[in-house]
């Protein structure tokens, strides 16, 4: 069953239409939020039930059930960084459709990433978007949101609101707002409830091509001298800004 499994996940890793989910936090989530499984392994299956026990009691039994055993060495082959916790899954990944989305009347944000260039902060934006009940989190770009490196690092959140790599955004009726250095400052209170929240990259920031089509430019008011945010901190601190608005 080895190298039948192994080759199994690298093609895993290749198809759009699945995700390799590793580590139990990522799978936790995964569980949660009704992914639908297609294999998972782990060292000690007993070991995570204990786990779960811990720290996600609402998921007792699942992880029984839905994990088969697996040797060290085999899982040592079946993941690049080896999780700590030993479990390694494949989903199938959610579709999504982005005008859907954008169509959504649910008064939350969506938040989109220009051409995203570091998996760890994609991953740690997904995090931040689900935390906040964002209504969608969206990427342009060549790197893909659902990447087993972008799922570890948003401890597998992606299957708690929609995600998606997009060509380019639809446009509907919902505000386009830029986080923009030269835009104007924060205001809770002004920020639109179904706005797209569009984030560039930490060096370049976002295209001329979107700061032109965007409906306002907004900036994160910071200590003179700070030339920028990680990624992932900026898009929790407008999110968080738009939930304690307080209407």
């Amino acid at each position: 069953m080895g190298d039948e499994l192994i080759h199994h996940f690298r093609r895993a890793r290749k198809d759009r239409t699945l995700v390799v989910v590793e580590g139990f936090h990522a799978l936790k989530h995964a569980l949660r939020f009704g992914a639908e499984l297609e294999q998972a392994y782990a060292v000690d299956p007993g070991a995570l039930e204990a786990l779960a026990a811990d720290l996600a009691p609402d998921l007792a039994g699942r992880f029984a059930t839905a994990v088969e055993p697996i040797d060290a060495a085999t899982l040592d082959r079946l993941a690049p960084l080896t999780p700590r916790t030993g479990v390694v899954a494949i989903a199938r990944r959610p579709a999504v459709d982005a005008a859907a989305v954008l169509a959504d009347p649910r008064p939350a944000p969506v938040v989109l990433l220009e051409d995203p260039r570091n998996m760890g902060n994609i991953g740690a934006s997904v995090r931040v978007a689900a935390g906040a009940d964002a209504a969608a989190l969206l990427t342009t770009g060549e790197h893909d949101p659902w990447h087993a490196d972008a799922v570890r690092g948003a401890a597998g959140l992606q299957f708690a609101l929609p995600v998606a790599s997009v060509d380019s955004l639809p446009r509907g009726e919902r505000p386009l707002l830029a986080l923009d250095p030269e835009g104007e400052p924060l205001d809770p209170a002004r920020l639109p409830a179904r706005a797209v929240l569009a984030f560039g990259t930490e060096r370049d920031g976002l295209s001329d091509s979107l700061l032109g089509q965007a409906d306002a430019h907004v900036s994160i008011p910071m200590k003179a001298g700070v030339s920028s945010l990680n990624l992932a901190t900026s898009i929790a601190a407008v999110l968080f800004a738009w939930r304690l608005r307080g209407d």
